[in-house]
This record gives structure tokens, C-alpha cells and sequence, in this order.
């Protein structure tokens, strides 16, 4: 990773939601066209997910300031509807205990290929409480190279679930917040 990057915590989402949705927009504009990617459409997702229990993003700066990358989580408890829309249940050690569910990852495009989404990741992950972490990729997202990614970060695949019509399919990966 550039080492003149500034990763950020944030806990309360009214400190970052507009630079979270302006770097969606730019990190997404691609897909920006479709339903599951509008703005409006994310927007809504990480209003409702900033309400939830554990919520806490990792912004990435560059070296003037401009943010360029983020990363967000929340904790899941047992029983949450990210695991009951799973195609089938998940490993128990993942859905008895709370967890931590990685729900956004992204990095601009002139960022990308810096190691600046593990930065990201590995930094949101480092002072968590729970034990093992989650997150959602589409399988063919960059012809498999996303889901490649998460599991060089020791992501393994536990189930599968799309989260509402407009979504593709998604894959549920998991592993232990604190890698051995």
C-alpha cells in the first residue's frame, strides 16, 4: 500500500456518509445503471446499516485529502437476517456467536491494485471484538478475481443468498477476525 495513505476510523456514519456515498458513486460507476448498484439504492443500505449494532467504516485518504477507498462493517448477532437468507444454514461457529458482517469494501480506480483494500480490511478488522468476519462477493465480479482476493485474505465460501430481487446471486465468505 502507498504508505502516504491515511486510513480513518469512524464510528458514527454522519461524520463520513457523504464522502462514503461520493466514493461509492466512483468506485460503482460502472454499475451504476443497474438497480442493485443506483446510488439511491445504496444509499438506503448504508443509512439502514449505519443503525445497526457494531457499524464502523475505515476511509481511506490520499495524500491531500481527498478520500479514495472504504471499507464498513456491523455486527450481526444470532439469528439476523444475514444469516437467515442464506441458502442454507451457516457453520455454526458463524451464527451462534456475533459475528462481524463486512458489508462494502471499495478502492477508485486509480488506487486499485495498491494493496489499499486489505489496508482497509485487515485495519477495520484489527480492533474488533467478535470472532469471525463475513462479507458477501458476486462470484463474478472481475471474472472471479474479487472473490480470488478475499480468499488470498483466508476467506473461505459457507454459503450462498441474494439479498433481494434486484441483487445477483452472491457467495458468503467467512474466516476468523484474527487470522493465525
Amino acid at each position: 500500500m502507498t504508505h502516504s495513505v491515511i486510513l480513518k476510523h469512524h464510528t458514527d456514519l454522519d461524520d463520513v456518509r457523504e464522502d462514503l456515498i461520493k466514493v461509492y458513486a466512483s468506485v460503482r460507476g460502472d454499475l451504476l445503471h443497474l438497480p442493485n448498484y443506483q446510488v439511491e439504492t445504496f444509499t438506503e443500505r448504508l443509512d439502514r446499516h449505519g443503525n445497526d449494532p457494531g457499524w464502523e467504516a475505515v476511509m481511506a485518504h490520499a495524500p491531500e485529502g481527498e478520500p479514495i477507498g472504504y471499507a464498513y462493517a456491523n455486527t450481526v448477532e444470532p439469528g439476523n437476517r444475514w444469516w437467515t437468507r442464506m441458502d442454507a444454514p451457516p457453520p455454526a461457529q458463524y451464527a451462534s456467536s456475533t459475528s462481524l458482517a463486512i458489508k462494502e469494501i471499495g478502492v477508485v480506480k486509480p488506487w486499485r491494485g495498491q494493496g489499499l483494500a486489505q489496508a482497509m480490511h485487515d485495519e477495520l478488522l484489527r480492533h474488533r471484538d467478535e470472532d469471525y468476519a463475513s462479507l458477501l462477493v458476486n462470484p463474478a465480479a472481475g471474472e472471479g478475481k474479487v472473490k480470488r482476493l478475499y480468499e488470498g485474505w483466508g476467506y473461505v465460501q459457507i454459503g450462498r443468498q441474494q439479498p433481494s430481487p434486484d441483487s445477483p446471486p452472491l457467495h458468503c465468505l467467512g474466516r476468523p477476525v484474527m487470522q493465525p
